[in-house]
């Protein structure tokens, strides 16, 4: 599957406005003392940005609650918008590699991994408001953070999936596959957005498994016949 379908989809859910990229590269600490105290940073940064929006995350704020001066921060991010980065950067990376360790962890087949992938999508979006925003954040200069998440997951999915590929009874197996992907991430982002989200981990479960069922008849159906216009 090449990149395109995934980086489309996510071009397809951006809000944001085309800007020129800012600064992505920030101070990487080199020492066990500085990598603990930018750590304490970024989760002090996500719990205000999930508790209160991203809008709403300060310099000031974000010191407070790592116990932290802000001078600190300052030495290690030029701006806020760098902090966003570094934050989206960490948080999408947990992301992928959650996915990929479910889709590891998966059943030997189709259906399998196409539970695991549904499962572990819906559990991304719900576990943190902040996901969907993330996806939407500028990154490095050429390319959009939230599309690299995007296109890593499905190349995951791909990679998943491939031994049990026979399975699929489409006409053209990659392509059928990259429309179910993107209808449960379509499906995982449209709940996490909309007013009346599926909450609670039951019923979380449940919608996951629709989703997967939804996926695995997809994929396992024939082609519909077309006849050729008279």
């Amino acid at each position: 599957m090449s990149k395109e379908p995934a980086e489309t989809c996510a071009t397809t859910m951006r809000a944001m406005p085309d800007e020129q990229d800012r600064p992505s590269h920030y101070r990487e600490p080199r020492q066990a003392r500085s990598a603990a105290t930018l750590a304490r940073v970024l989760r002090a940064a996500e719990e205000i940005a999930s508790s209160a929006g991203l809008e709403e995350m300060t310099m000031t704020g974000v010191a407070e609650r790592a116990g932290v001066s802000v001078g600190t921060i300052y030495r290690r991010f030029e701006d806020k918008e760098q902090l966003i980065t570094a934050l989206a950067e960490r948080m999408l990376e947990r992301r992928e590699e959650y996915v990929a360790e479910r889709l590891r962890a998966a059943g030997p087949s189709l259906s399998g991994v196409m539970d695991a992938y549904a499962h572990a999508l819906l559990e991304s979006f719900a576990d943190s408001g902040l996901f969907p925003e993330l996806l939407r954040v500028r990154g490095t200069r050429s390319l959009d953070r939230g599309a690299r998440t995007i296109t890593e997951i499905h190349r995951l999915l791909l990679e998943a999936v491939a031994p049990y590929a026979d399975q699929v009874r489409r006409s053209t197996p990659r392509a059928a596959l990259d429309t179910a992907a993107r209808a449960i991430l379509g499906a995982c982002f449209h709940n996490s957005v909309r007013p009346d989200p599926v909450t609670g981990e039951t019923a979380r479960r449940r919608y996951a498994d629709e989703l997967s069922d939804m996926a695995i008849a997809y994929l396992s159906t024939p082609d519909r016949r077309r006849t050729e216009p008279s």
